[in-house]
């Protein structure tokens, strides 16, 4: 059974998964549907259409599920989906989706969102995710599986952040990022391949080297457009699947720039 502190609420319709821990002075809302082995720490508030994932762990003073930070907002029931075994720690907030957005606000498994980390309405966030301290996100962003996101980054409504890319500290970008990619310094740019995590998501060493000479072919000085470059790139390393996922994130028409190296 659920473990509730007598200084907790827990508003009649909510479902608490067995096994919960709902520490002092949480509030939880009559939509919220709790899976088993959530811990909830104190002073959480879960509102909204709110679906969490079991066994994730939510540390004092976050707010999720409120309502979106965005003005066409009429009040629909759309949702918030969390996936499980993720850790959301203090002061962060992540909002329920729009109708302009889908209506759902997703975010994925194992990820780590630090404190002062903010996912905004409908915005689609991958698996083992790691959001840094007031790392923010605007509507609509796309973040794939694997991606880091150092302190204080922001990412500008809209853009696609590709798998196992990694954004260092202070960034902000409004141009999508490749997967693999690491993105550097202020103004904000390209800096190469994401190689530590590359060797982390166990990658071989090969394919690793295939992808940097794809990476040089894309952004050196091959001629060309990129169009023709990618199909070049495709006709010889087509067989990988990190160049196959490099490859359709660069083909979706978004009408958004790719960000590339300050020196393309």
């Amino acid at each position: 059974m659920p473990d509730i502190h007598p200084t907790a609420i827990v508003e009649p319709g909510a479902k608490i998964g067995d096994g919960c821990l709902i520490g002092p002075y949480c509030i939880i809302g009559p939509h919220v549907v709790l899976g088993e082995e959530i811990k909830l720490h104190s002073h959480v508030v879960i509102d909204g259409h709110t679906t969490i994932g079991a066994r994730t762990q939510i540390l004092p003073f976050s707010s999720i599920g409120q309502t979106p930070q965005d003005l066409k907002y009429r009040g629909e029931p759309s949702e918030l989906r969390i996936g499980t075994d993720n850790i959301i720690r203090e002061h962060v907030t992540m909002n329920i989706g729009t109708e302009g957005g889908g209506m759902v606000t997703r975010v994925g498994s194992h990820g780590l969102f630090m404190p002062g980390s903010h996912v905004a309405h409908d915005c689609k966030i991958g698996d083992n995710v790691i959001m840094a301290n007031n790392c923010t996100l605007a509507g609509h962003v796309t973040i794939e599986d694997n991606v880091i996101l150092g302190g204080l980054t922001g990412v500008q409504q809209f853009v696609r952040v590709g798998r196992n890319a990694i954004l260092g500290a202070m960034v902000g970008t409004k141009h999508d990022v490749i997967p693999y990619g690491i993105v550097m310094a202020r103004p904000t740019r390209l800096d190469g391949l994401n190689l530590i995590g590359l060797k982390r998501a166990g990658i071989a060493s090969d394919e690793i080297q295939k992808l940097l000479k794809v990476y040089d072919r894309l952004f050196g000085e091959e001629g060309g457009t990129l169009t023709e470059r990618m199909d070049g790139i495709e006709d010889d390393f087509g067989e990988l699947d990190t160049v196959r996922n490099l490859l359709t994130f660069l083909r979706v028409e978004t009408g958004r720039p790719v960000l590339r190296p300050q020196e393309y």
